[in-house]
């Protein structure tokens, strides 16, 4: 077990690695595959020595061994944290096998390193899209379309739950029902994405949310399917208003500190009033990178959704109605 847990963070940690240059490279359209990486300050390539996932960041104590100029500590986090999933993924596989075999009722329980495999795929695409994301505003067709069909092909070899079974009572093939509800959560997710950008862009007069968005809720529609793609948008949405008023508030008190040094005689009701408008006008024209919001909310749900959704059921109520 502590083998097998090593080799998948060491895995998580090259994967990482080559996350780090789809974060940099796909928002600007360079190939990932060449040339090979180098700094960004003096474009000098990089050594395979110092291309250790975080060992070689440690080394050289973030920074170019030429032109030292500092190497942003994003990439140690994303080796570390693709790596952390990874090490999830395989942990947290007994449990969902058991979870599978007690909804679908199989003669024989689902290949704990496929689920794991399908765990570390949703874990390597969601970290990059949340990252590309967070720096450039931008989801990468290359992460998401690949994605979508990981997710649906991935449902042929790992039993997703999903209504299918209760809509076509007479198929009892699982691959077949499987399939449908992946396709189906994938159709849902970006169905209500886009509709919901619509709905902004015809009352508003502006885009609300990229088209990437809606793609990224098919990948993740089609890999958790129409249960957890539901959570998802729930989840996606708290994250993003807690953001939200996080966001304001914090603007809302530099600008309040700003006004009291620079305008001292000024009354503490003006100052809080100015303040406040001047923190709304900057939350209304800041560009919020939603799929941040609901790709950490993705890899919420697809590691302990189903434990979330049956401790409401049980905590409402709604498990004595059946």
């Amino acid at each position: 077990m502590y083998f097998l847990a090593a080799a998948f963070f060491l895995f998580g940690l090259v994967f990482g690695s080559f996350l780090n240059v789809c974060i940099y490279r796909m928002p600007r359209e360079i190939s990932v595959v060449s040339p090979r990486s180098a700094c960004p300050a003096c474009d000098t390539p990089i050594a395979g020595y110092d291309n250790i996932p975080v060992l070689s960041w440690l080394i050289l104590g973030g920074k170019c061994r030429k032109c030292k100029a500092p190497i942003s500590a994003r990439y140690v986090g994303v080796e570390l944290l693709t790596g952390a999933l990874f090490v999830l993924s395989y942990l947290s596989a007994p449990t969902m096998v058991r979870l599978i075999y007690q909804q679908w009722a199989l003669d024989v329980q689902p290949n704990e390193y496929l689920i794991a495999a399908k765990m570390c795929v949703l874990s390597f695409l969601l970290i990059g899209l949340i990252f590309t994301d967070a720096e450039t505003k931008l989801l990468p067709d290359l992460l998401t379309k690949p994605g979508m069909v990981a997710g649906v092909a991935f449902s042929l070899l790992v039993p997703l739950e999903g209504p299918a079974h209760y809509f076509l009572p007479a198929v009892d093939n699982w691959r077949i029902l499987s399939l449908i509800n992946s396709i189906a959560g994938a159709v849902l997710g970006s169905a209500f994405i886009w509709g919901v950008a619509l709905l902004y862009e015809a009352v508003r007069g502006v885009e609300g949310m990229g088209r990437g968005d809606v793609k990224l809720m098919a990948l993740i529609g089609a890999f958790l399917g129409v249960k957890l793609t539901l959570l998802v948008l729930l989840l996606g949405s708290l994250i993003g208003s807690f953001f939200g008023v996080f966001l304001i508030l914090w603007v809302w008190v530099k600008r309040l500190v700003r006004r009291r040094r620079a305008h001292r005689p000024e009354a503490g009701s003006v100052s809080r009033s100015r303040a406040w408008n001047s923190a709304i006008l900057i939350y209304r024209n800041f560009e919020i990178p939603f799929g941040v919001f609901l790709g950490t909310a993705a890899l919420i749900a697809g590691f302990w959704g189903t434990a979330l959704v049956q401790w409401y059921v049980n905590v409402s109520g709604l498990g004595k109605l059946h």
